[in-house]
């Protein structure tokens, strides 16, 4: 039996974010020559900024009223994304390649009615219910539509997608902060890779204007508070993270299962490596340098683009940095850019906005201008070949990724 591994296209991308809707738009923010423009909203969950989403039109992906009333924004969101992929992949019109796509969406524990809770608290802090708990548990069921209920129906963006886009082979929801984006790619592309599918859609989304997750965050002091800049700048305070929305999915496919149907790739992922410890002192970094090693000989010497997920937190802000400038050591040159500058900590979304942005960069011959004037990011000319993704999570979770030119020979691998 041949043990030779098909490689991994990107041919379809469904991209919105606080700088736009689709590849385009995304574009002519980021493209060589032109100064991004960061959404930000400094008043609706103040004192924290957020990126908030742009306005879409969820009837042009979701047309029936009846699929739009029963979803909160974050599955609208999510919805929406995975539509335009389907849309941008050729796939949305062919039932039969609907039929053999596989699923697999990175989620957080649902969301939650804002009005029905704010009302249940401020019922239960009068004081005056004889039995609490029935009130409250009759409440939920009453008030609630079933799809908010408990806020843990993770699955329900997987559901309604298949329902509204017809994607009907099988369905996986990672749940878990930015880590679970990270494990939906990272499966997707074994799986191709191993002949356990062809074609997948993968992706995520979540929304940083809600102000529930914004009170969770800020009890785990994870946030950052005040003027919003670039977040290298945040390396000699105690950090946090600017929160940012977005919806963010890729169709990914065999090289075979593309050529044949025809579809031209964005890029190709070469590699997607992962870790995690418990975050004493070293121990991502140490994390890094394992994942590092795994993929190095893949890597050619010189400069290299590199897409940040940093997520603003102290201290794996400076410790991220450090060990991506730690690669000079290898005789590879990183120039630095820190996506959450731009378009803040989408969480479940960074990672796979993080594939999109490279993918983007491959397919256009071009990599973005510095994000900032800190002195961390320098300028890169030329065509981008290879473009390194790091990816480590504001709690657990470390990450690599190597997203290459498709028409380029792969290096190092067995």
């Amino acid at each position: 039996m041949s043990t030779e591994q098909s490689e991994v296209w990107v041919t379809g991308i469904g991209l919105v974010s606080s700088l736009g809707e689709g590849l385009d738009a995304h574009w002519q923010q980021l493209a060589p020559g032109n100064t991004p423009t960061p959404s930000i909203d400094t008043d609706n969950q103040a004192p924290f900024p957020v990126h908030p989403i742009v306005d879409f039109d969820i009837s042009t992906q979701i047309p029936k009223r009846s699929d739009q009333r029963q979803m909160g924004k974050w599955q609208h969101l999510g919805t929406y994304a995975a539509g335009l992929a389907l849309d941008d992949a050729g796939v949305s019109h062919n039932p039969d390649l609907l039929a053999q796509t596989n699923m697999i969406v990175a989620a957080g524990g649902g969301e939650r009615d804002l009005e029905v809770d704010s009302a249940i608290m401020a019922t239960l802090a009068q004081g005056d219910q004889e039995d609490p708990g029935t009130y409250l548990n009759n409440t939920l069921m009453s008030e609630l539509r079933p799809t908010l209920f408990l806020a843990q129906l993770s699955n329900l963006m997987a559901g309604n997608i298949s329902i509204v886009h017809g994607v009907t082979d099988s369905s996986r929801t990672f749940m878990g902060e930015e880590m679970a984006g990270v494990s939906a790619i990272e499966t997707a592309v074994g799986q191709i890779r191993h002949g356990q599918g062809e074609l997948f859609l993968v992706g995520g989304a979540y929304i940083a204007e809600r102000a529930d997750m914004t009170m969770l965050w800020e009890f785990g002091h994870a946030l950052w508070s005040g003027q919003q800049g670039s977040v290298w700048d945040r390396r000699d305070t105690d950090g946090g993270m600017v929160m940012g929305s977005a919806g963010a999915f890729l169709v990914l496919e065999s090289k075979e299962h593309a050529e044949a149907r025809g579809a031209q790739p964005y890029a190709r992922i070469n590699s997607v490596v992962a870790g995690r410890c418990n975050r004493q002192a070293g121990e991502a970094q140490e994390v890094a340098e394992d994942l590092l090693e795994q993929i190095a000989d893949r890597i050619p010497s010189g400069p290299l683009p590199v897409l940040s997920g940093c997520c603003g937190v102290q201290p794996q802000l400076n410790e991220e940095l450090e060990f991506l400038k730690g690669l000079s050591a290898r005789e590879i040159d990183p120039v630095l850019r820190g996506v959450t500058t731009v378009l803040g900590n989408t969480l479940e979304a960074q990672f796979p906005v993080n594939v999109i942005l490279a993918s983007l960069a491959i397919s256009k011959g071009a990599f973005f201008d510095p994000f900032d004037d800190t002195g961390v990011e320098q300028e890169f000319s030329g065509q981008p070949e290879q473009v390194l993704i790091s990816n480590w999570g504001h709690w657990r979770g470390e990450s690599l990724a190597l997203v290459d030119k498709p028409d380029v020979p792969l290096r190092g691998q067995d």
